[in-house]
């Protein structure tokens, strides 16, 4: 099992933050993210944050994960997105990667129209 899949929220969610605000970018648009990627909304990824459950549960837990997803394409470290065969590994790195546009200075939503 991959290390990143017990990690705790509460350790990984402040990275993915930190990483785009080191760019200029805000935690409103990473959430904006996860809510398009996920389904959660504010109070549902509220209440998540204060459960603050493994990694692998938050993704497992998603309300309704984006099918547009699916057109996520793109190397993230190191590795083509597309060619990742277990499912919750791509899962993160689609998140990783929406994540890695926004601290590029790509505008939200840029990233998200991906139908």
């Amino acid at each position: 099992m991959e290390r990143i899949y017990t990690m705790k929220l509460s350790s990984v969610y402040p990275l993915l933050v930190r990483k785009a605000e080191r760019k200029g970018r805000t935690e409103a648009e990473v959430q904006e993210l996860i809510f398009w990627l996920m389904g959660y909304d504010a109070d549902s990824l509220k209440k998540v944050l204060e459960e603050d459950p493994d990694y692998q549960t938050f993704f497992h837990e998603a309300p309704a994960w984006n099918p547009a997803s699916e057109n996520i394409t793109g190397k993230i470290c190191g590795v083509r997105i597309e060619t990742i065969s277990d499912p919750l590994m791509r899962k993160i790195r689609c998140l990783d990667k929406l994540v890695d546009e926004l601290a590029a200075g790509r505008p939200v939503a840029k990233i998200l129209n991906r139908s």
